[in-house]
């Protein structure tokens, strides 16, 4: 797909050339006068040109920082913040934001798209039971976090997705960092000999624990597969992009996260359907048959699985095993112990609930002492509900659930259509890798959530935007082939 180069304007190079000239300058005086710290400005400088000239690298930047940033936190304060990510989306959000309000210039098929009006249907939601909050300022921080999520990448990186080099920009910028990570990750798993328990925490200071770690390898490894299948790239590109997706492989099996095991059997059976072309509507048929079967027979099931006694283990057979253990694992439990509290802070307030971002705080009087494990705590210092179904719950009442379930509905079903309108096969192949690897999140947010963190936010919401651009500036692709003209830029 031939894509013009854009010209550089000149006034943009004039000032260009100011800032570098002003960049020595202030750089040269700082070292003669042995004031070191002094060269932050420069850089300040720096950073304050690409947000006014140039967010695009500032984006990449971002992407390519987070797979790598470390999370700083003061418990005391409730303050906690990822570097150096979180600050470049802040900015971006800050300029993005005034660039609008300026200019105000935006494509408003972007925001007439079904995935987009859900989008802001849930922040308009937020919005309101964060007024309604048991804690507001908690909830406010929590919306604003949010919103340096979404704006930069995805009602922002649509427009730039609009050229698809920036497809592949975004997926070289964040897979390359994760592969380090799960290198400098495997290392310290085989400093002692692979041992599963220990293995859970191999990958900090990057990810916290093994579970976002492993949601966020399955989510990228349809996306790597594209990449080292596309015959765009040069022979040496694949065969890079190949060893890559053996990293990602590899990463996600020494895991042992069995919530992203699940989630990656979900996406490969979304991509086995639409290979046999079954149509979604009987997916979907499909889906709500098992969710029906398992609300008839819930006692029966649940007999059945408390009659489990495999713990998680590093053997791959009981660690599988493992997984329907409601009996004595203590992961499982808690998980139980945790959608138990929210569903009954849910059955106080169904209609706005507690508040975003609040459940961590408010739920410890709502466990029962017979459910509660060894890892249970009053606290709130151990995570959330872990469900990105649950906990909206919990936290902006039932309608948050269902916008929440309207989302993944009508982002998996646009997915799906788009990649049917679409004429140019490498296109094709991102927009299914893309559904695939949401499905393998979506499926993984059944059993934990880290939507809240700029780990899986920023690959969901890009892949979000990714086919939302697709659909809204490629979708034509194939009635314009047929018809002999060139496919949109």
């Amino acid at each position: 797909m031939p894509q013009k180069e854009i010209a550089v304007p000149a006034y943009r190079m004039k000032w260009f050339y100011l800032v570098a000239v002003g960049y020595l300058l202030a750089a040269a005086y700082f070292i003669t006068h042995e004031k070191f710290i002094g060269l932050l400005f420069p850089v300040a400088v720096l950073f304050l040109f690409f947000f006014l000239f140039s967010l695009d690298w500032v984006w990449l930047m971002a992407i390519a920082f987070t797979p790598l940033a470390v999370n700083l936190s003061d418990s005391e304060m409730g303050i906690g913040i990822s570097l150096p990510s979180e600050p470049l989306m802040i900015g971006m959000l800050l300029v993005f934001t005034i660039k609008l309000f300026y200019e105000r210039q935006y494509d408003w098929r972007i925001i007439r798209h079904p995935i987009s009006l859900v989008i802001l249907l849930q922040l308009a939601w937020m919005l309101l039971t964060s007024i309604s909050s048991e804690i507001p300022l908690v909830s406010f921080k929590y919306l604003f976090s949010r919103l340096w999520f979404v704006v930069p990448f995805f009602f922002m990186a649509v427009l730039l997705l609009k050229n698809p080099r920036y497809i592949w920009r975004f997926l070289w910028a964040y897979t390359v960092p994760l592969v380090v990570v799960v290198i400098y990750s495997s290392i310290r798993h085989a400093q002692v000999g692979f041992n599963e328990e220990i293995g859970n925490s191999v990958m900090t200071p990057f990810y916290n624990d093994h579970t976002a770690y492993g949601a966020i390898l399955a989510l990228m490894i349809p996306a790597a597969f594209v990449l080292s299948f596309n015959s765009e790239f040069s022979k040496k590109s694949r065969i890079f992009a190949l060893s890559l997706l053996l990293f990602l492989l590899v990463g996600l099996f020494l895991s042992y996260s069995r919530a992203a095991w699940i989630g990656s059997i979900a996406g490969l059976g979304v991509a086995v359907a639409v290979w046999l072309k079954i149509k979604f509507r009987f997916i979907f048929f499909g889906l709500a048959f098992v969710v029906g079967v398992f609300a008839l027979f819930q006692h029966e099931i649940l007999d059945r699985l408390e009659k489990n006694k495999q713990d998680s283990s590093a053997n791959f057979v009981e660690h599988v095993r493992s997984i329907s253990n409601i009996s004595t694992d203590a992961s499982n439990l808690e998980r139980i112990n945790r959608w138990q509290a929210a569903f009954r802070l849910a059955a106080e307030r169904p209609l706005l609930g507690w508040g975003p971002g609040t459940y961590q705080f408010v739920y410890a009087p709502y466990q029962m002492s017979r459910e509660k494990t060894i890892i249970s705590t009053n606290a709130g210092d151990r995570g959330n509900s872990h469900s990105e179904y649950i906990g909206p719950m919990s936290e902006q009442g039932i309608p948050g659930m269902l916008i929440v379930v309207l989302l993944v509905g009508v982002v998996i079903y646009y997915g799906l259509e788009v990649r049917k309108k679409l004429a140019d096969r490498r296109l094709r192949a991102i927009s299914l890798a893309s559904v695939v690897g949401l499905v393998t999140y979506f499926v993984h947010g059944f059993l934990n959530n880290f939507l809240d963190t700029d780990k899986l936010s920023v690959p969901v919401w890009t892949f979000i935007a990714i086919l939302v651009a697709l659909d809204v500036y490629h979708a034509a692709s194939k009635t314009a082939q047929n018809g002999n003209q060139h496919l949109p830029e």
